[in-house]
């Protein structure tokens, strides 16, 4: 969990040490610019921009019965990110599983790309798809 965060800590970390400099000297706006900038990138890289990640079996199996793609993914990846928020409100609609929180899930990974863990990795119907188009991953989730 912890390495998870590491990311965006660092970014609000270089954020204050940025801005700190300007707080006590300079013009305060630019400061809270940088600051509020940092953050923001802090929030994009952390586990909270995802929706909440299920294990790889509960994913598989969920992904059996209403035929939804499993999303394995994880923090700090910029291909997941740009996955999720291409996706929009429709991400909801997708099963995630965050390799780094779950075993299973990035053994999953590994087997369907030869030993990496190459992320995201989108399973449609018992087929992976590395790294495949936002729109390709929007046109599965149509109704059926």
């Amino acid at each position: 969990m912890m390495r998870a965060w590491m990311l965006p800590m660092l970014f609000v970390l270089c954020g204050a040490l940025v801005a700190a400099p300007l707080f006590t000297g300079g013009p305060s706006g630019t400061a809270v610019a940088l600051l509020l900038g940092f953050v923001v990138l802090a929030g994009m890289y952390s586990p909270l921009a995802f929706p909440r990640s299920i294990g790889a079996e509960e994913a598989q199996g969920r992904s059996a019965i209403d035929v939804r793609p499993v999303v394995y993914w994880r923090p700090g990846c910029a291909f997941c990110m740009r996955l999720r928020f291409r996706l929009g409100r429709k991400a909801r609609r997708v099963h995630w599983v965050n390799i780094w929180r779950d075993p299973a899930g990035a053994s999953v990974v590994r087997a369907a790309n030869d030993g990496d863990e190459t992320v995201p990795t989108v399973v449609v119907a018992g087929v992976p798809h590395v790294n495949p188009d936002p729109a390709w991953v929007r046109a599965q989730l149509a109704p059926r």
